[in-house]
C-alpha cells in the first residue's frame, strides 16, 4: 500500500471537472500538498495507507472557492456607507474616510478580518484590489490561504502613491517581494478607465506581459460610465482599452453591466474574462451583467464578492445563488445558469480566470489539494437528491465545515485554525471606535 498523508471520505465529491459529474462515497487522497487521486472509498482503503482519514459522511467536498474580485481592506467599512449609488458613496463617503484613516495598520488588520470570513465561509483565494497589498499579502500568508494582490494604479494621489509613476514603480516592488511566494500572486489592478488614463495603461500593457501577470480593472460597472465617456466625446470604456490593446486573455473586466453583443463577441474572440458580482451591482444599483449571455457567446465568468463596504459581505456561497437566480430573471430562462456552472463559476471560471486553473479550481490529481467540506446534514439542506443543487440554491456559508488550503486544515469542524478570532474581533472593535464618529 501507498503511504500518503490523508484520505478524506466524502458522501459527495463535486469534481467541477468534468462538470455535471457527483461522484457518491468516493474518497480524495492527499499528499504534499496536492490530490493524489479521487476514488471509491473501497479502491482507496485498498491501495493508501493514510496518516489521517477524515470520514464526512453527509458532507460534499467540492474545490475551495475562488472570490475573484474584493477589496479585503475595507472590510473595515462594512456598513459604513450604504444604500448609496456608485459614485455618490465613492466621492462623498468612501474616498474621504479612505483619505483620512487607510495606513498599513488598516489594511492589515482589514485583510485579516476579511481572510477569517471567507475561510469561514469556504473561500481559499481571493483576488484583491487595495492600497498597501503587501500588507494584504502578509497576512492572507500568515493565516494560509492563497490570494493574487493586486496592483492598484490610479493617477491621482492616495496615501499609496503620489502619481501614476509611483504607484507602477511600487507595483514592481510587491511583485518582486513576493515573485517566488508559494501562496501569494500578483496583478495589476488599475482601478477604472475614469481614474486611470492612457499612458499608464500602456505601460500597464507592456509590463503585464514581461511579467507574466493578469490585469484586473472595474469596468463598464455602470450605464453612467459610458455616457459620461461618450459625453467627453471618448469612446466607450471597453473599446478604449481594446484600442490600447488591454483586451486578452490577461484581463479580467470587472462588473460589465452595460454591455452591447459586438463587446461580448469581442470578450469571446481575444479570450477575456469578466468577473461578475452581482449582489454588490443589487446593493449600488449598477445595473445586471448579461451573465447567460456572456456563457452563450463563449466568455469565462468568474464571481466574485467585491468588497463588504458594499455587498456587504464575503459570502461566495450567497453569490452563486444570486448569480444564478438573477441570471435566471435576466434571461427570462429558468435553464440559465444551472446549479453546477454556478459552482464552476465560483471555482475553476475563477481559477481560470486568474491564470491558476492549473492548480487549483477542480479536484483532479497532480493540482493543490485546495478544497472545502460542506455538511448537507443540517435540516436546511434536507432531504438531498441533488448534492450540486444543494450547494448553489439551499447551503449556507454556516454549513461549511473543513476548509484545505494545499492539504493543510485552515478550518475544522467549523473553528479556525491558522487565524486568532479573538484578536480579530479585538482589531475590528478598534476600528469601530475609530471610524464610528466619521459622517455618513
Amino acid at each position: 500500500m501507498q503511504s500518503v498523508d490523508t484520505l478524506i471520505e466524502a458522501r459527495w465529491v463535486l469534481p467541477v471537472e468534468p462538470e455535471g459529474v457527483v461522484l457518491e462515497h468516493h474518497t480524495v487522497v492527499i499528499d504534499d500538498g496536492r490530490i493524489g487521486a479521487v476514488l471509491p472509498h473501497a479502491q482507496a482503503r485498498s491501495a493508501f495507507s493514510a496518516n489521517r482519514t477524515v470520514e464526512l459522511g453527509e458532507h460534499v467536498l467540492l474545490p475551495g472557492l475562488v472570490n475573484a474580485h474584493t477589496h479585503a481592506g475595507m472590510t473595515l467599512l462594512r456598513g459604513f456607507a450604504d444604500d448609496l449609488p456608485l459614485m455618490r458613496w465613492l466621492e462623498e463617503h468612501v474616498w474621504p474616510v479612505e483619505r483620512r484613516w487607510v495606513s498599513e495598520e488598516f489594511v492589515r488588520d482589514g485583510t485579516m478580518l476579511a481572510v477569517a470570513e471567507m475561510l469561514r465561509g469556504g473561500t481559499t483565494c481571493f483576488n484583491d484590489m487595495y492600497f498597501y497589498p503587501g500588507e494584504a499579502g502578509h497576512a492572507a500568508a500568515a493565516a494560509g490561504m492563497r490570494c493574487v494582490l493586486g496592483m492598484i494604479v490610479l493617477d491621482f494621489p492616495s496615501v499609496w502613491a503620489k502619481d501614476a509613476g509611483e504607484y507602477l514603480s511600487r507595483a514592481t516592488e510587491i511583485h518582486d517581494e513576493f515573485r517566488s511566494h508559494p501562496l501569494v500572486d500578483t496583478a495589476f489592478a488599475p482601478h477604472a478607465p475614469y481614474t486611470v488614463s492612457d499612458g499608464p495603461l500602456e505601460r500597464i500593457r507592456t509590463l503585464a506581459d514581461e511579467l507574466d501577470v493578469p490585469i484586473h480593472i472595474h469596468l463598464h460597472e455602470t450605464a453612467g460610465e459610458v455616457e459620461d465617456a461618450l459625453a467627453r466625446g471618448d469612446v466607450r470604456p471597453f473599446a478604449r482599452l481594446d484600442r490600447l490593446g488591454l483586451v486578452s486573455p490577461r484581463l479580467m473586466a470587472v462588473h460589465m453591466t452595460a454591455l452591447e453583443d459586438g463587446e461580448i463577441g469581442r470578450l469571446a474572440e481575444c479570450g477575456a474574462h469578466v468577473v461578475h458580482c452581482p449582489e454588490s451591482n443589487l446593493k449600488l444599483a449598477s445595473g445586471f451583467c448579461p451573465v447567460a449571455k456572456l456563457l452563450a457567446a463563449g466568455v469565462n465568468v468568474a464571481l466574485g464578492t467585491d468588497g463588504a463596504a458594499s455587498n456587504n459581505d464575503l459570502d461566495m456561497i450567497q453569490e452563486m445563488r444570486t448569480a444564478s437566480l438573477v441570471a435566471k430573471a435576466l434571461a427570462r430562462d429558468a435553464t440559465a445558469v444551472p446549479a453546477h456552472r454556478a459552482i464552476a463559476m465560483a471555482t475553476i471560471a475563477g481559477a481560470r480566470a486568474l491564470g491558476k486553473d492549473d492548480a487549483i479550481g477542480s479536484l483532479a490529481p497532480g493540482k493543490a489539494a485546495d478544497m472545502i467540506a460542506i455538511d448537507l446534514s443540517a435540516i436546511e439542506s434536507q432531504p438531498v437528491y441533488d448534492a450540486a443543487s444543494q450547494v448553489a440554491f439551499s447551503a449556507s456559508r454556516r454549513q461549511v465545515s473543513h476548509v484545505w488550503i494545499a492539504g493543510r486544515p485552515v478550518l475544522a469542524e467549523g473553528a479556525l485554525l491558522t487565524v486568532d478570532e479573538g484578536q480579530v474581533l479585538e482589531r475590528a472593535a478598534h476600528w469601530r471606535q475609530r471610524i464610528g464618529g466619521e459622517p455618513r
